[in-house]
C-alpha cells in the first residue's frame, strides 16, 4: 500500500503542478474572455460550447473504455494484447467521428429553429461557433487512445508538461481576443480549434515513438473478439456518459428557455469556477485510475475496493480543502474576479459545488465497477437516474418556481439516486460493505465538514465584508479542516502510511533544491 501511495503522490504532484498553474491563469482568462464578450455573447459561446460538448460523452466512454482494457491486459500480464486494444481502440474512434459529424449537422438545423434562444443578431456569429466546436471536439476524440494510453502507463509527468502549454494557449488566446477589433466571437472559436489540431498532433507524435503498443495496424493487429468485447463495454458506458451529458445539456437548454442567456452565462461562470476547484481531486484520480484498473486485472479485488474506498475519501477531502472557503466567501470572490457578475451566479456556485463535492463521495467507487467490467444493469439505471430531473424542471418552472430549484432537483436525483446505484454495484459486483462505505467515508466526512464550516460562517457573521475578512476567514477554515480531518477523517493505519510518504516526499524535495 505504501508503494502505490509512493506512485499517487508522485504522480499527483506533477498534475498538481500543472493544475495549480492551469486554475489560476484559467480563472482569469474567463475573466478576459466574459469582460470581453460581454455577459450575451458569452451565455451564446457557453450554450453553444455546451451542446457540442455533449461530444464529450464519448470521450469520456471510449477513454474509461481504452483505459480500463489496456490496465487489465498490464494487470494480466499480456502486452501483445494491448497492441490489439490500441487498433481496435483507433478504428472505433475514426468511426464515431464521422458518425457524430453526421448526427450533430442534422441536429444544427433543429437547435438554430427554434430550441435555442439566441438574439437574432447574433444568430451568425452563433452558427460559426457550432460548426468550429464540433471540429474541436472532433479533434479532441482522435487523441482519447493515446491519452488512455499515457495514463495506463502513468506517464503524468509528461501530461503536466501539456497541461502547462495548454494553459498558456488559453492565456494567449484570452489576451488576443481582449485586444482585437473583429468579432471576438467568432475569433475565440477559431483560436479555440487550433489549439485542439495542435494538441492533437504532439499527443500523437509522442506516443508512436515513446509506447511500443501504439502500433496500429488493421491487418497485424485487428482482434475481432476484442472489438466485440470493448465495443459492447464502450455501449454501456456509452448508455451511462452519454445520458450524464445529454441530461445535463437539456437542464442548460430548460434553463435558458425559460430565462435566457444571462442565466446561461450565470451557469456558465458557476461551471468555469467549480470547474477550477475540482482540478486538484480529478488530478489525484487520474493517478489512482491505472492502480484501480491493475488490481481489477490481477484479481486482487479486495485491495481495489480499499484503495477505492480511500480515494473517495482523500477526493472529497482535497476538494473540500479548496471549495470550502470559495462557498463561505463566494460573493465577494466573485466581486474580486468578475467586473460583471452575472445575476444568479452566488447562488449557482454555491449549489454547482455541493454537487461536485458530493459526487467526489463515490467517484472512486465508480473506477472500481467499471475496471470489474459487468457495467450493464448499472450503466442503465445510471442512465434513467441522470434523466429525472428533465421533467421535474421542466414542471416546476412551467409552475413558476425560481432557477435555483434545478440545482436542487439535480442534486437529489444524481447525489440521492445515482449514489445509492453506484453503492449497490460496489457491493454486488466488487463485493464491498456497506459498513466500510459509512464507516471509512461518510461518517468522518460529515463531522469535519459540519465542524469546518461553523467555525468558517462564525468568523464571517461577526466581520464585515473586506479583503482582510477574506484572508481571516480563510486561514481559520482551512486550518479547522485540516486538523479536524487528521484528527477525525483518517484511521491509525491510514496515518501510517500517509506520514512516511509525505516525508520521503518532502526529502526528496530539498534533496533537489539543494536544502
Amino acid at each position: 500500500m505504501s508503494e502505490i501511495a509512493n506512485r499517487v503522490l508522485k504522480n499527483s504532484g506533477y498534475l498538481y503542478f500543472s493544475m495549480g498553474l492551469s486554475m489560476f491563469v484559467s480563472l482569469y482568462s474567463t475573466r478576459l474572455i466574459l469582460n470581453a464578450l460581454g455577459s450575451s455573447d458569452f451565455g451564446i459561446f457557453c450554450i453553444i460550447g455546451g451542446a457540442i460538448g455533449m461530444l464529450g460523452f464519448l470521450n469520456a466512454a471510449m477513454s474509461t473504455t481504452t483505459q480500463r482494457f489496456i490496465n487489465y491486459a498490464e494487470g494480466e500480464g499480456k502486452p501483445e494484447k494491448q497492441k490489439s486494444i490500441f487498433t481496435v481502440s483507433i478504428s472505433i474512434h475514426f468511426l464515431l467521428s464521422l458518425l457524430m459529424v453526421g448526427i450533430f449537422e442534422i441536429a444544427y438545423f433543429f437547435f438554430f429553429n427554434g430550441i435555442l434562444n439566441i438574439p437574432s443578431e447574433r444568430i451568425s456569429s452563433a452558427k460559426w461557433i457550432y460548426q468550429l466546436m464540433l471540429l474541436s471536439t472532433v479533434l479532441t476524440i482522435q487523441t482519447v487512445p493515446y491519452n488512455a494510453v499515457i495514463n495506463a502507463h502513468e506517464n503524468m509527468r509528461y501530461l503536466s508538461i501539456i497541461g502547462i502549454f495548454q494553459t498558456l494557449m488559453k492565456l494567449i488566446i484570452a489576451l488576443i481576443v481582449v485586444h482585437v477589433y473583429t468579432d471576438k466571437l467568432i475569433l475565440y472559436g477559431i483560436l479555440t480549434t487550433f489549439v485542439s489540431f495542435v494538441f492533437m498532433i504532439v499527443l500523437r507524435i509522442y506516443c508512436h515513438q515513446n509506447y511500443p503498443e501504439c502500433q496500429f495496424s488493421i491487418r497485424k493487429y485487428y482482434n475481432k473478439k476484442l472489438m466485440g468485447e470493448m465495443t459492447s463495454f464502450a455501449g454501456w458506458g456509452f448508455i451511462n456518459s452519454s445520458s450524464s451529458m445529454f441530461a445535463q445539456y437539456g437542464m442548460g437548454i430548460i434553463l435558458n428557455s425559460f430565462f435566457g442567456t444571462i442565466l446561461s452565462a450565470a451557469q456558465g461562470v458557476a461551471n468555469q469556477i467549480s470547474g477550477q476547484l475540482m482540478v486538484f481531486s480529478r488530478t489525484m484520480l487520474m493517478a489512482i485510475n491505472p492502480i484501480i484498473g491493475k488490481k481489477a486485472g490481477s484479481n486482487e479485488i479486495a485491495n481495489m475496493i480499499r484503495i477505492s474506498l480511500f480515494s473517495s475519501k482523500i477526493s472529497f477531502l482535497i476538494t473540500a480543502f479548496f471549495a470550502f472557503p470559495f462557498i463561505i466567501e463566494t460573493p465577494y470572490i466573485l466581486q474580486l474576479w468578475l467586473k460583471n457578475i452575472p445575476e444568479w451566479s452566488v447562488c449557482f456556485f454555491r449549489f454547482e459545488i455541493i454537487r461536485n463535492m458530493l459526487d467526489q463521495l463515490t467517484v472512486a467507487l465508480t473506477g472500481a465497477i467499471n475496471a470489474e467490467g459487468k457495467i450493464k444493469h448499472y450503466s442503465i439505471l445510471q442512465g434513467c437516474s441522470y434523466f429525472l430531473p428533465l421533467p421535474i424542471s421542466l414542471l416546476l418552472f412551467h409552475l413558476g418556481f425560481p432557477p435555483y430549484w434545478f440545482y436542487i432537483v439535480w442534486i437529489l436525483s444524481w447525489n440521492g439516486i445515482g449514489s445509492l446505484i453506484i453503492l449497490y454495484y460496489a457491493h454486488k459486483n466488487c463485493k464491498m460493505e456497506y459498513l466500510d462505505f459509512f464507516q471509512t467515508v461518510t461518517t468522518p466526512i460529515i463531522i469535519t465538514t459540519v465542524i469546518s464550516l461553523s467555525i468558517g460562517y462564525l468568523f464571517s457573521f461577526y466581520m464585515e465584508e473586506s479583503f482582510i475578512r477574506l484572508i481571516i476567514v480563510g486561514v481559520v477554515t482551512i486550518l479547522t479542516f485540516v486538523i479536524t480531518s487528521w484528527k477525525l477523517a483518517f484511521t491509525t493505519k491510514e496515518k501510517e502510511i500517509i506520514v512516511p510518504v509525505c516525508t520521503s516526499f518532502i526529502k526528496r524535495i530539498m534533496h533537489k533544491m539543494n536544502l
